[in-house]
């Protein structure tokens, strides 16, 4: 069995995406059985403590007993400290796994002070996308949000999504017909991401389509197993994991203007095939 931490860069602000609103994907985690029909995983899911000073379990992470941290950076640039950084980088060094998200914007932007992983994330004032064609507006529906904001489709939709390459083993499913996942959940403004170019161990694969603009973008880049350290994964926005977006009725923060969808609640087999992407991402960052 692995220890899984799911972990956000905010105190537990109940009118904000805290960890209580991962409750469908912590629940969905432990539910994933080993063939000998033993639980695969035992998850931790924890906000950070209050901001100002290292977090007492990231910036010692690599004297823990997890190997795998799922981070999901809803801060607006103060979420992680040095120290936390520091401690993130000795554990993927140390062999620990990676999924690391944010959102749009500049949302998550304490990202960037990672080593490795925290260069595939873009921004609007840090780490910007280096093709500057795509230093503009994608969504253009909630205005006080700038780019980077891919429009995928509203919060309760889902997207289609397409491999890039080689399908990576994160995106296979045998149940769908084309024998890879097809589908994740939408959202109105997604991040930027890319593989660095200096980072042989890392490429794109998968991506998706603005509903506005029709641009692809990228969702998903996969870090093999390197001698800078274990597995990750870098991930467009956090959106594809929160319970709203999983099942609208769960609810979200106040602040959330966009008049939501229900295209998850019609159409069973996208919610299936984001949680086949869920499984295998789990257990690919286990090392299967």
């Amino acid at each position: 069995m692995q220890n899984i931490l799911l972990q956000t860069t905010i105190e537990g602000d109940h009118d904000d995406w805290n960890i209580g609103r991962f409750s469908l994907l912590k629940a969905f985690l432990e539910e994933i059985r080993e063939e000998s029909g033993q639980p695969a995983f035992r998850v931790t899911a924890r906000n950070r403590d209050p901001r100002g000073k290292p977090d007492s379990l990231l910036s010692r992470l690599d004297e823990s007993d997890f190997q795998q941290l799922w981070l999901f950076a809803v801060d607006v640039g103060d979420g992680l400290t040095e120290e936390d950084c520091a401690g993130i980088g000795r554990f993927r060094r140390d062999g620990g796994a990676l999924l690391v998200t944010r959102d749009h914007m500049d949302l998550g932007s304490s990202l960037c002070m990672l080593a490795g992983i925290g260069v595939a994330h873009h921004f609007h004032t840090r780490n910007l996308e280096p093709d500057t064609s795509r230093h503009c507006i994608d969504d253009c529906v909630t205005t006080d949000i700038s780019w980077p904001n891919y429009h995928s489709g509203a919060n309760g939709n889902y997207q289609h999504v397409s491999p890039v390459g080689e399908p990576h083993p994160v995106l296979l499913d045998p149940e769908s017909e084309s024998g890879v996942i097809r589908y994740l959940p939408a959202h109105p403004h997604e991040g930027a991401i890319s593989a660095p170019a200096d980072d042989t161990s890392s490429r794109v694969i998968l991506q998706g389509r603005s509903a506005t603009t029709s641009r692809d973008f990228n969702l998903a880049v996969a870090f093999e197993h390197s001698p800078d350290g274990g597995r990750a994964i870098a991930q467009s926005t956090f959106h594809h994991f929160i319970d709203y977006n999983w099942d609208i009725a769960a609810g979200c923060p106040s602040f959330v203007s966009e008049a939501p969808g229900d295209g998850m609640l019609h159409f069973p087999a996208a919610l299936v095939s984001t949680k086949r992407y869920v499984r295998n991402m789990a257990f690919w960052l286990a090392g299967n």
